[in-house]
């Protein structure tokens, strides 16, 4: 007890001491202060500002920024009120409270309360520096007061905020009820504010989570100050003393992991990520991930990617069904792994078919037994439908007549589109092939989304985009507005998986070769989503299929962004709606590469506009003539028929635009010929 009231007292003396020594201002205005910008914990957010993930700093603790205004005001109160009821008035140190307190102890031979201002707590937290020392407590009164001289009061709280102990390694305010209530700490219970209040002061001992009557008792006093203060009601804290304290820690949230740390790898020094994620979409497709992977075995993985194709922004992305190393190899972003496509590249090629004037939905296409060259590629269940239309074809995935289209155009021809599309592709070695439009090309997931977002959009790319602070560029124009429609109305009339609704949800699955990747790619009127399931290492799933595994995943997908569909857009004016009988006869009926491109010497020709020319537009549209081949003729601009059963070799074009346009000209037994012209 003497030993108490002698340092108490020694205390006192020396403070005084200061205060009556000349040069005290000088003293004050001398001293050393610690760094004061603690680091905090990288924040990545979601498009509204909601926390996606947290890191720990790098001492492993977590200390997430949280400002004054940011927490609720109650808390704030109590806070003041309980441990520094004059912190607005004082200098940095309290002299009645620190007067008291050693009366205090002097009278009762121990410390009864304490004289620590919460600038004096925020000086100690700032210098990690201890209490039970006379020099530590003087030293912690001369930070104290040169810190009320260098920061306002709002700041000194805030910090005090930022650095409040909590337990383990948790610090502050916004950590802490994240931890323990799986909160922020904008809104608080009177209970959960008075916890937060008790716990600072011995933070190991009145752990919620370990120590939980402790922190009840601790509460309570902090529940009776604030009524004796007039902050809360007694019925409230009566209420508040019934309310269960937590007794097991949160995890800090760690949603879109993936993304969250590609953010970081993009921008290593900001400390705010912000993400165009929507953080309620991507909440539902994660639990729809590891729905969807819970009853299939230790290996298979799942990813998706979901965006807003009017925007370019992604809504959310899953890499795997949980972020751990586990069988499925969850660390690994399979939104990003490069991967076969299988049939989910179909569709772009029928749509440059379309645009090439070669054929058009309801032309009649061969699926039988074909080889080319030395290449003989095979329908994926062996069976072969005949003559089909184009439209079927494309909806039942068949492989000859998508390979047949292939080579009339030519691979380089789709390898063009991709690029146009943004998207990055591995072939594999040796010169590109038919195969590429079967799914012999390496490709991502996001990728996929982004082409599938292009044709939803009219066939014009906009590449994805999932920093808030990125711009969506309009891209490349991959397709024409009709080609575009035309292969989303294809898709859009596939029968949806067993259950699903009938919502005509345009969507594409495809299989790699070997059963490693199974797809279903979709959109409606505003948003695209793509679905991948496999193995990250590559390996083969006995078994899986598109339709059958990825398909009810995507309609899944889409059930949970909302609640019904947005609409498909109504067909572009220039678009061809007719029957397969009132098509231009070249378009009846698909004809191989060699019969379409043939050249004699009655071929026909464009004789003007000359290609490579630049040429000058008429009121009422564009001046051609063809030389050659044999009437009836059909004129193409852009592969959009202008002109069908011309006999007249002289004819205008209602072209109105400015701009690249490749005219085409068919004659009636098929033959064609192309130039390449400059409107203006």
């Amino acid at each position: 007890m003497i030993r108490a009231r002698g340092v108490l007292a020694l205390a006192a003396g020396l403070w005084l001491a200061a205060l009556a020594r000349d040069g005290f201002d000088d003293w004050v205005a001398r001293t050393v202060l610690p760094p004061l910008v603690p680091d905090t914990s990288v924040l990545v957010e979601d498009r509204a500002g909601s926390l996606l993930r947290a890191y720990t700093v790098a001492d492993g603790r977590w200390r997430l920024a949280v400002a004054p205004d940011e927490v609720d005001p109650v808390f704030l109160e109590m806070l003041i009120a309980y441990e520094d009821g004059r912190f607005r008035d004082h200098g940095g140190v309290d002299p009645r409270a620190l007067a008291r307190a050693v009366a205090q102890a002097v009278w009762n031979g121990g410390v009864v309360s304490g004289g620590s201002t919460l600038t004096m707590q925020v000086a100690r937290l700032l210098e990690e520096s201890g209490t039970g020392r006379i020099e530590g407590k003087l030293r912690q009164m001369r930070v104290a007061l040169a810190l009320e001289r260098r920061l306002t009061k709002d700041q000194i709280l805030g910090l005090y905020l930022l650095l409040a102990p909590y337990g383990g390694n948790i610090e502050g305010v916004r950590a802490a009820t994240l931890a323990y209530f799986g909160k922020e700490p904008w809104r608080l219970t009177p209970a959960e504010a008075a916890l937060l209040v008790a716990i600072p002061q011995s933070p190991e001992s009145r752990r919620p989570d370990r120590h939980a009557g402790r922190a009840a008792d601790a509460r309570a006093r902090v529940l009776a100050r604030a009524v004796g203060k007039g902050i809360i009601a007694a019925d409230q804290a009566e209420a508040a003393e019934r309310e269960v304290v937590p007794v097991a820690r949160r995890a800090v949230p760690a949603i879109a992991p993936h993304l969250a740390d590609r953010a970081r790898v993009a921008e290593p020094m900001a400390r705010v990520h912000r993400l165009t994620i929507d953080l309620r979409v991507q909440v539902a497709l994660e639990q729809l991930a590891a729905e969807t992977v819970q009853h299939q075995g230790e290996r298979l993985q799942v990813a998706m990617v979901v965006a807003d194709h009017a925007t370019g922004e992604i809504l959310a992305s899953v890499g795997s069904a949980a972020f751990r190393a586990d069988a499925r190899q969850g660390f690994v972003d399979m939104t990003q792994a490069l991967r076969s496509p299988g049939s989910v590249l179909k569709p772009l090629v029928y749509a440059l078919a379309f645009d090439e004037g070669l054929a058009h939905p309801e032309t009649m296409i061969e699926d039988r037994p074909t080889r080319f060259g030395s290449y003989a590629p095979q329908n994926f269940d062996r069976v072969y439908r005949g003559t089909v239309r184009v439209r079927d074809a494309l909806q039942m995935s068949l492989n000859i007549p998508v390979v047949e289209l292939t080579e009339a155009m030519g691979p380089a021809r789709l390898l063009v589109a991709l690029d146009k599309a943004g998207v990055g592709y591995r072939l594999p070695p040796g010169e590109a092939g038919l195969a590429i439009s079967l799914g012999g090309i390496g490709v991502t997931l996001q990728d996929m989304v982004q082409l599938y977002a292009g044709l939803a959009r009219g066939g014009v790319a906009l590449p994805l985009r999932w920093r808030e602070d990125g711009v969506s560029e309009e891209g490349a124009r991959v397709v024409s507005r009709a080609a575009a429609w035309q292969v989303g109305d294809i898709l859009a009339g596939l029968a949806p998986p067993p259950g699903a609704p009938e919502n005509r949800l345009a969507y594409k699955t495809g299989t790699s070769y070997g059963h490693r990747d199974a797809w279903a790619i979709g959109f409606d009127g505003r948003h695209v989503v793509g679905v991948w399931l496999g193995r990250a290492d590559g390996t083969p799933v006995p078994g899986v299929f598109g339709a059958d595994l990825a398909a009810p995943v995507l309609f899944q997908a889409f059930a949970r962004l909302k609640p019904a569909l947005d609409p498909q857009p109504p067909a572009p004016p220039e678009t061809l709606l007719v029957a397969n009988a009132q098509l231009p006869a070249p378009l009846q009926r698909f004809r191989a590469r060699g019969a379409v491109f043939e050249v004699g010497r009655d071929a026909p020709a464009v004789a003007f506009p000359p290609d490579g020319a630049e040429v000058e537009r008429l009121p009422d549209g564009v001046m051609v003539r063809v030389e050659g081949g044999r009437a009836p003729f059909t004129w193409l601009a852009d592969g959009a028929p202008m002109v069908t059963g011309e006999r007249a070799r002289e004819v205008v074009l209602p072209l109105m635009g400015a701009g690249f346009t490749t005219l085409s000209v068919i004659d009636a037994e098929g033959r064609s010929a192309r130039a390449r012209v400059r409107l203006r």
